[in-house]
């Protein structure tokens, strides 16, 4: 994915806000051998650019002053309340040097799975993206998760998972997180047992009828 950037002559809070006024937004570059550079971009080709997916998690080709530069977006500062990018904050791509990066998951096939289609379960995404580690031209836009052979009572693992060759994940301590859940959505409810009948009224049907007292002469 690519995207225009153009140089940054002025910082501080000062010039940074009048470069918002001007439909501008500052930003910067820094990794690599090369010393951090400022830079802005055109704010409306930015919000339309953060709100693909693979802005956030694909290798960009960023073009500055004529010449094509690969980097990562690494933080994007919003405004607390309007649709306002304040500043951004991109990485030089070293092409021998390990990424760490966030990447997003794509379920598909819950729908039929027998979880879904047969026991009418509850499919809980546990998590959504997934920490890895990889070179440059090993990094993947997304990672697949077919999701159709789950059953009643299963959970899928971060083992479970076929990563893209290259691809190592990244799990802080956890050895085997579990990635996806599958949740019953209503018990099983045991029919009730016939009711006995009532005790005074077995009684009342077995005992004979009263005789009436006799009358007075």
């Amino acid at each position: 994915m690519k995207f225009v950037a153009f140089e940054r002559a002025k910082q501080g809070t000062g010039a940074s806000r009048r470069l918002r006024t001007t439909g501008r937004t500052p930003g910067i570059v820094y990794g690599g051998t090369a010393e951090p550079q400022l830079i802005e971009l055109d704010h409306n080709a930015l919000w339309h650019a953060l709100k693909k997916e693979a802005f956030h998690s694909s290798i960009l080709d960023m073009e500055l002053n004529g010449k094509s530069n690969q980097v990562l977006l690494r933080d994007v500062q919003m405004h607390p309340y309007k649709p306002l990018v304040l500043h951004i904050d991109f990485q030089r791509v070293d092409a021998n040097t390990k990424l760490h990066m966030k990447v997003p998951l794509h379920f598909s096939g819950e729908e039929n799975s027998p979880a879904v289609k047969i026991d009418l379960c509850l499919v809980n995404h546990v998590v959504n993206e997934l920490e890895i580690s990889c070179l440059p031209k090993d990094l993947p836009e997304f990672i697949a998760v077919d999701l159709s052979a789950l059953k009643k009572g299963d959970s899928l693992h971060l083992a479970d998972l076929k990563l893209p060759k290259g691809v190592t994940p990244v799990t802080h301590g956890k050895a085997n997180p579990v990635i996806v859940s599958v949740v019953t959505t209503a018990e099983e409810v045991a029919e009730p047992a016939p009711a006995a009948a009532a005790p005074a009224d077995a009684a009342k049907a077995a005992a004979p009828a009263a005789k009436a007292p006799a009358a007075k002469k």
